[in-house]
């Protein structure tokens, strides 16, 4: 069944419904009329909000002022953060260490892939 279809005839079947109330209610023994509600499509925003240029223009001069005066950033602790450099280095000994076990294991991988 083509549920497009269905929702398009409930829909018109919905307004026929509140056509028919709104008529009723407009002949009630006070003589007075009532407020006809809105349709829900009229009401109902599609959509994520946008935001305007001006208001994007004062958020991006806030966040700015809020960067330069260094509340943003900073937790309230002094303790090291991970950007900030290690206290411990490898050594130029300990790193050619590495080098050589590297060019070893390379040259072995050579040997095997040659001979099969």
């Amino acid at each position: 069944m083509d549920t497009n279809r269905i929702l398009a005839d409930l829909r018109a079947e919905r307004d026929r419904i509140d056509q028919a109330i709104s008529a009723l209610e407009a002949v009630n023994s006070t003589g007075q009329r009532r407020a006809v509600r809105p349709l829900r499509r009229a009401t109902i925003r599609s959509g994520r909000g946008r935001m305007s240029a001006a208001a994007r223009r004062k958020l991006s001069r806030l966040l700015k002022q809020r960067w330069a005066q260094g509340k943003m950033g900073k937790k309230g602790s002094t303790k090291s953060t991970p950007t900030s450099r290690p206290t411990h280095r490898i050594s130029a000994a300990g790193r050619n260490r590495i080098v050589e076990a590297t060019k070893r294991r390379w040259a072995e991988w050579r040997k095997r892939t040659k001979a099969a």
